[in-house]
C-alpha cells in the first residue's frame, strides 16, 4: 500500500504531464458563450429594437392591441404616453411600452 501511495505522490508538477495548454482548455468555454450570443442575446435585441421602431411610429388612428389584451385605436400620441380610444366614449391613457402590437395601421 506504502509503495503505491509513494507511486502517486512523487510527480513533482502535481498535475498531468504533457496536458493542454490554458488557452485550449479555454476553447470549448468561449464557444458555448459565442453559442449563447448567436442563439438567445442577439435575436432578443434585433426583437427589441423592432419594437421600439414601432414604438416610435404609432401615430392617431392606428388600431393596437395592449399588452393587457386591450384593443383600441390611437387618438392622440404624446411624448411618453398614447391616448387610446376603446369605445366611442372612453378614451384612456396608455405608456407606449404597453403596446404590444399594431394591428391595422392607418392609410396615409
Amino acid at each position: 500500500m506504502h509503495s503505491l501511495f509513494f507511486a502517486f505522490s512523487n510527480n513533482p508538477s502535481g498535475g498531468a504531464q504533457g496536458g493542454p495548454s490554458l488557452l485550449v482548455s479555454f476553447v470549448p468555454i468561449l464557444l458555448i458563450f459565442v453559442i449563447f450570443y448567436l442563439l438567445l442575446i442577439l435575436p432578443q435585441q434585433k426583437k427589441q429594437k423592432q419594437h421600439q421602431n414601432m414604438l416610435n411610429t404609432l401615430r392617431k388612428g392606428d388600431r393596437i392591441v395592449t399588452t393587457g389584451g386591450m384593443y383600441g385605436t390611437v387618438h392622440d400620441v404624446k411624448d411618453n404616453l398614447i391616448v387610446l380610444k376603446i369605445s366611442e366614449e372612453v378614451k384612456i391613457e396608455l405608456v407606449k411600452s404597453a403596446v404590444a402590437a399594431v394591428i391595422d395601421r392607418k392609410a396615409e
